[in-house]
């Protein structure tokens, strides 16, 4: 397996640490990684009410907070050396900004890249804009 470069892998540490989840302990971190190279950084955040915000939700809304619209890579790095991969509704939302060459990678506490996926094997036949009518 090949490893995910150090600064991003410190970011994602830094991210994992500061998640905030009170009630599952289970602490999430993902990185947006644009075209031109600009990184938008999240974590979990839980609330009483169970209805909480993902690491992936929480840096795509920095992204699009930005001004940014399209996806080059993403970044999951969970609290275990388990696949920790993005759940269906992220899965919804990053398709929503992916293309067909986004990566969306995988990687365990220590830099690992444990998997990498394309849209379409992380969620095949996806929904998505173009299948609305255009305004």
């Amino acid at each position: 397996m090949s490893q995910a470069d150090s600064a991003l892998v410190n970011t994602l540490l830094d991210a994992l640490n500061n998640a905030y989840v009170p009630y599952s302990d289970h602490p999430v971190a993902s990185i947006m990684e644009c075209p031109d190279g600009q990184q938008f950084v999240g974590a979990n955040v839980e609330v009483a009410h169970y209805k909480g915000l993902c690491a992936e939700a929480s840096a795509i809304s920095a992204m699009v907070t930005a001004g940014q619209r399209e996806l080059a890579k993403v970044y999951v790095m969970g609290p275990g050396e388990h696949l920790c991969t993005p759940c269906g509704d992220c899965r919804q939302r990053i398709r929503e900004f992916a293309t067909n060459d986004t990566q969306i990678m995988v990687i365990s506490r220590q830099g690992e890249i444990l998997k990498t996926y394309t849209m379409e094997t992380l969620l095949p036949d996806a929904f998505g804009p173009e299948q609305l009518p255009q305004r």
